[in-house]
């Protein structure tokens, strides 16, 4: 977990096959790199290339995937699969937000998302961005208002910590 010394770590975890998931992917990072945000350290992985000390050494997540079959991206449960048990009680507490890019449905993969994250007991800082039509200017705002609204919790509560202010979680 983040202390005084070090930048906090903002973790995206993703799987982008396509395009479309890309274009989003790359919306995310922008709102989480944007130049007004400062002392957030932001780390991108694909889902298959993520492993458990990137979890553990983050200190909030974003994590992004397509909807196949109504359920997310197997890429993305193999790493949940992967990551589980060994970060379970180690994570408690730290933000997330998630985006999910489907051709027509999104919900079966927003829902097993949701309880893969409860039981880490991650917290929620953003609305989940669903994506079902084409990647508009819409899509992509919502997109980077995800990324800058994890990376600015980080950053807050770095502040916070520093100041002596509240736990920041």
């Amino acid at each position: 977990m983040t202390d005084e010394r070090r930048q906090p770590t903002l973790l995206v975890v993703h799987h982008t096959p396509s395009p479309a998931t890309r274009e989003l992917l790359e919306s995310v990072l922008g709102g989480a790199n944007d130049p007004e945000i400062e002392g957030v350290t932001v780390r991108s992985l694909p889902a298959l290339g993520a492993t458990i000390p990137d979890v553990l050494a983050a200190d909030g997540y974003v994590f992004g995937t397509s909807a196949n079959f109504g359920y997310m991206s197997g890429a993305l449960k193999h790493f949940f699969d992967t990551v589980y048990y060994p970060c379970l009680d180690a994570v408690a507490g730290r933000p997330y937000g998630l985006w999910v890019h489907g051709n027509n449905d999104t919900a079966g993969a927003v829902r097993s998302v949701d309880k893969i994250v409860a039981g880490l007991a991650l917290t929620k800082v953003a609305q989940t961005v669903e994506v079902t039509d084409g990647i508009d200017a819409r899509a992509r705002e919502l997109c980077y208002e995800l990324g800058a609204t994890v990376a600015v919790t980080l950053a807050e509560a770095q502040a916070a910590r520093r100041s002596g202010g509240c736990d920041g979680k």
